[in-house]
């Protein structure tokens, strides 16, 4: 057996060369957005890329071949409450993908491909949740933290997710005048791909379906997933603290039953790679440590 390299070993790679950090990398399908984040100031930017040439592709594709998407039917507005459904599960999987819920070998893709389902794409998702995990209800660093008047909270969850997918990039990658031109460049280029991944769902559902099923669904969805966040932090009950909690009456009850558990928020943020976190005994939550 040979021994292993040493100091004086000219084949061994430095631990802080590229070809180390190359070599002990996790793979692309292997990892978390966020840890490709960290690592390559320039990821965001390529990740979109990678988007809007994947867009541009399919809908390429399906010009060339003639492709043509349903007509729209009055029938089809029957559509519309199974698809609120699964653009909310949708949400519910890119939350659990953020997490590492799912198998390692499919949870980079099940997260890739219902981030694009819902618009947001999947490293938008996960670094704003790691985020919001890491500075929940501080005012200022978490992306939506609770407030009392829900409609004041869904616009400032609208206007502050943007904001703070930047500062992440800050606290990672440094805050000078070069890296905040980059990111307002990076969030105009976000918004472009953004608007080619809804054309490929244009091209594929057609005008009808798209405009009368899937952007309303879409819509829906969005306010549920904000209403979970306000709610799951007591923001509802004017005299509660605010601070994640687990609410299992009335409608939050069915909605547990239809969304593997999504209102037990306090134990979701005690045990954070729990899939379904209304399974976790409450012995077992009370002393759990906060995930991040």
């Amino acid at each position: 057996m040979s021994a292993p390299a040493d100091a004086t070993d000219s084949s061994a790679p430095r631990a802080d060369s590229p070809r180390a950090r190359a070599t002990t990398a996790p793979g692309y399908w292997s990892s978390l957005p966020f840890a490709q984040f960290k690592r390559d100031p320039h990821f965001y930017v390529k990740y979109d890329a990678a988007h809007l040439v994947i867009a541009a592709a399919i809908i390429g594709a399906c010009t060339a071949l003639g492709y043509h998407a349903p007509v729209w039917q009055p029938w089809m507005l029957a559509l519309l409450a199974p698809a609120i459904y699964l653009m909310i599960m949708a949400h519910v999987f890119a939350h659990n993908a953020s997490h590492g819920n799912f198998p390692k070998a499919i949870n980079r893709v099940v997260g890739e491909l219902v981030g694009a389902i819902v618009l947001t794409k999947f490293a938008s998702w996960e670094i704003v949740h790691r985020r919001h995990h890491r500075y929940s209800d501080d005012p200022v660093r978490d992306p939506h933290p609770a407030e009392r008047s829900f409609w004041l909270y869904v616009v400032h969850t609208l206007v502050n997710v943007e904001k703070q997918l930047q500062q992440q990039y800050f606290d990672e990658h440094g805050d000078t005048p070069e890296r905040r031109r980059y990111e307002r460049f990076r969030s105009l280029w976000s918004f472009v791909t953004g608007v080619s991944v809804a054309g490929l769902w244009l091209t594929l559902l057609g005008p009808g379906l798209f405009f009368f099923v899937y952007l309303p669904a879409f819509v829906f969805a969005a306010l549920f997933v904000i209403h979970f966040n306000w709610a799951g932090h007591n923001a509802h009950i004017p005299t509660a603290k605010i601070e994640p909690a687990n609410l299992d009456t009335g409608w939050f009850w069915l909605g547990n039953r239809m969304f593997f558990g999504i209102y037990y928020h306090g134990n979701h943020h005690r045990m954070a790679r729990v899939f379904n976190p209304m399974k976790i005994p409450a012995r077992v939550a009370e002393s759990a440590s906060s995930d991040d």
